[in-house]
């Protein structure tokens, strides 16, 4: 199979790293030893990790890291082959323990020690040595004056290279509070860098006001000097738009005597550049972003953001990832050496509820004294944009490791394509450490749920899923960036990571005002299987354990009293408790998750033999048909159904499905919403057409398709919503008002399986 690389940079890059995720039919891959890369028929060095398998043991997702040589402005297509005789021999990244941690030997050569107070012990980049005392921090200061110190815990290697390793600790901010935190080092075999991944953890029973968290480099002998500057006019600080006049400006600022320089873009990059050490810094807060204009999809790029300092021995640039969407932000470079504001002193307010987490990335970039501001410009925007190539959608309809909803290209309707890509793209972006990667919901927001604030989605239906599925059917890269950018909240802030209240970690909070105040965990609004792509998509073990964490909060939920009867509890209640357990049981095969999933069946056949369908109960004195939440039940017992079929459960559904038509459908051809006369208004929810394509798979009766031509015609002929909209302060985000991510994230696989049936019977 191909990988494929579209053209992006002006410049070559030569053994890049590079990642690809490649799915596998059962059977098909027994073991990953003799998969390569070739490039030119040349074998290059790669790093595999097995991400799942089938329950026979065959590879189902393999993740690999490569190296690639990428040309300069042009495309490039490399090889995957699985039985390949070809052996690549690289040494690469060495990992080894030591009686007081680890010592890394790769790109730049570091140790690491369990239970210090500082992230390394020592870093050698090939020009300097820097000590343990040089690294300061992160430290972090609250809202009431206090000021914390750092304390590692034990570090555990999660990848061993050759090509990439991955190191994660547990801390803690020492001080009046107890916070924890979480620090990743991810080093590279041949580059002269290293990403540092900081999550900071409320494990607080209160708010957490984050009044700043910054991390220094220093250079030797240097005193921490934290203050934000405002760059000014000044003599000794020249600045410039782009690189062309670079060239000129350093022949006037010698390393020798200390160069410092910042930038920050979203077109051309706009440098400060300081002679004699010379402080500069950039800060980056909500009213900025008021009144900057961009026109990127931002998941993908919005634009740069670093600080070097460099003098005659050598030079550090740090580069904040995301720095823009996930302001306030500040970089600072000065004599004393490179800061990295995580949260600057006295810009904007970040306040982090109980439980809440978030992660924050930077890029150390060792360099040498020679390398020009040109070439550091080029590996910052490299780090906020990387090469990431693609696979074919015929691979992933061929492996079947997803729904199938690969359209055959010949039956392709481009005004169905167009729609489903406005859908993707037509949501807002908000911006705020604690709310990028997640979006409002107008609806809950106009219906007053938030108490005149943003009700944020918080991932409702399962948005990242539903990028990953259409990342895989087109190839497009930015809605692999959608899914990553909202599994990277989705982890931190929708997902409880501390309470005291045991039904409350590690689940996932429903929609609300703040993301979770005055939130509650219930099994209606707990997904997995975006987190699951997630993992697959990146090596990202946290996304796996997120997801686990999850499951067994609806676990412990399904244990409570409300569930214990059947019926008492709505077809959503438990439909998508049976989706999350079912997904977590094909990821893991662990039993732990079908024999709760046994449990929910049986209530279900219960609750159908009970009333003769699966109606809920709605106001004291009635039960009612609610269409899209039994549509909810219907999928998800069909993907139960499909890893253990059995006739009673699909005579079950066909019931169920029966019913629907019987009842909710209207002569106009659309369903109805709910099944009273004060909610019989006219329905568009997407989930009706998944219900109607499961009846077509269990049947082969096309009638159940015609069922859902209006609804289908409908969704896809409605305008799409704005890429973007006007912009605005609220609370601690900067939102580019459009519509949320729930509509997506519910209708895009109904519209998808119930388009390739449809395509498949030529009934388009």
């Amino acid at each position: 199979m191909d990988i494929k690389f579209r053209k992006l940079y002006r410049y070559e890059r030569l053994r890049e790293h590079c990642q690809i995720a490649i799915p596998y039919a059962k059977g098909a891959l027994t073991q990953e030893k003799r998969v390569q890369i070739l490039q030119n028929g040349q074998c290059m060095p790669s790093q595999k990790k097995v991400t799942s398998r089938y329950e026979d043991g065959s590879i189902r997702y393999l993740f690999v890291r490569f190296l690639a040589n990428l040309p300069a402005n042009d495309t490039a297509v490399l090889q995957v082959e699985s039985d390949c005789d070809k052996v690549c021999e690289y040494e690469g990244i060495k990992v080894t323990a030591t009686e007081k941690g680890y010592q890394v030997k790769a790109g730049v050569d570091f140790a690491v020690s369990h239970d210090s107070e500082n992230i390394f012990d020592w870093l050698i980049d090939g020009w300097k040595k820097y000590g343990a005392h040089q690294f300061a921090g992160p430290y972090l200061k609250d809202g009431e004056g206090n000021s914390y110190g750092v304390r590692l815990g034990k570090w555990r290697v999660m990848e061993d290279g050759p090509l990439v390793a991955v190191l994660r600790c547990m801390g803690e901010c020492t001080g009046a509070k107890h916070v924890s935190f979480e620090l990743k080092l991810t080093a590279y075999a041949e580059k002269p860098w290293v990403e540092i991944s900081y999550r900071i953890i409320n494990s607080t029973d209160d708010p957490l006001h984050v009044a700043s968290l910054i991390f220094a480099l220093l250079a030797e002998g240097a005193e921490y000097d934290a203050r934000l500057i405002r760059n000014t006019d000044d003599p000794l600080v020249y600045h410039t738009y782009g690189i062309n006049e670079l060239p000129e400006i350093e022949k006037d600022c010698p390393v020798r005597n200390i160069r410092t320089c910042t930038g920050q873009s979203n077109y051309k990059t706009g440098f400060s550049i300081g002679r004699n050490g010379h402080p500069v810094c950039e800060v980056v807060d909500a009213a900025f972003l008021l009144g900057e204009m961009h026109e990127h999809f931002t998941e993908v790029l919005y634009g740069t953001f670093f600080a070097d300092r460099t003098d005659a021995q050598g030079g550090v640039c740090a580069t904040i990832f995301q720095a823009k969407q996930n302001y306030p932000k500040a970089v600072k470079a000065d004599e004393s050496g490179v800061y990295v504001m995580l949260v600057p002193e006295d810009v904007d307010r970040v306040v982090m509820e109980s439980g809440m987490s978030r992660e924050q990335r930077f890029l150390l970039h060792f360099h040498g004294p020679e390398e020009t501001l040109t070439e550091i410009d080029n590996r910052s925007l490299i780090y906020q944009m990387p090469d990431k190539p693609s696979l074919s959608p015929e691979v992933f309809k061929e492996a079947g490791v997803m729904p199938d909803i690969f359209v055959d290209r010949d039956k392709m309707k481009q005004d169905v394509e167009i729609a489903l890509i406005g859908k993707c793209d037509g949501h807002a972006r908000c911006f705020g450490m604690l709310n990028w990667g997640d979006s409002p919901d107008p609806g809950y927001t106009n219906q007053g749920r938030g108490k005149g604030m943003p009700v944020w989605t918080n991932n409702e239906y399962d948005y990242p899923h539903a990028c990953a599925l259409f990342y895989a059917r087109t190839g497009e890269r930015r809605f692999l960036d959608y899914m990553i950018t909202s599994c990277s909240h989705w982890m931190d802030v929708d997902v409880c990571h501390y309470s005291k209240d045991p039904l409350k970690i590690g689940g996932q909070w429903e929609h609300t005002n703040g993301h979770c105040k005055d939130g509650v965990i219930v099994c209606s609004h707990e997904w997995v299987e975006g987190l699951l792509d997630c993992y697959h998509f990146t090596g990202d073990e946290r996304a796996l354990e997120t997801a686990i964490g999850i499951g067994e909060n609806v676990l412990r939920l399904l244990e409570t009293p409300m569930y214990q009867k059947s019926g008492e509890s709505s077809a959503r209640e438990t439909g998508w408790a049976l989706r999350t357990l079912t997904a977590l049981y094909v990821e893991t095969y662990d039993k732990k998750w079908i024999a709760k999933c046994e449990w929910i069946v049986g209530q279900f056949k219960e609750w159908h033999d009970k009333y003769g369908g699966w109606i809920s109960p709605y106001t004291d004195n009635t039960l009612i048909r609610v269409g899209f939440m039994i549509s909810v039940a219907v999928g998800s017992l069909m993907r139960y159904y499909r890893i253990f079929p059995e006739e009673n459960l699909r005579q079950m559904m066909i019931a169920t499905i029966d019913d629907l038509v019987d009842n909710c459908l209207m002569e106009n051809g659309l369903f109805y919403y709910k099944e009273l006369p004060s909610l019989n208004r006219l329905g568009n929810n997407t989930l009706l057409l998944e219900a109607m394509t499961i009846g077509y798979e269990l049947t082969g009766d096309t009638k159940y398709l015609e069922c859902g031509r209006h609804t289908f015609w409908k969704n896809i002929h409605a305008p799409s919503p704005s890429v973007v909209g006007t912009k605005k302060i609220v609370e601690d985000a900067v939102i580019h008002n459009s519509e949320g991510t729930k509509n997506f994230a519910q209708s895009f696989l109904p519209l998808s399986v119930y388009y390739k049936a449809m395509a498949d019977n030529d009934m388009l």
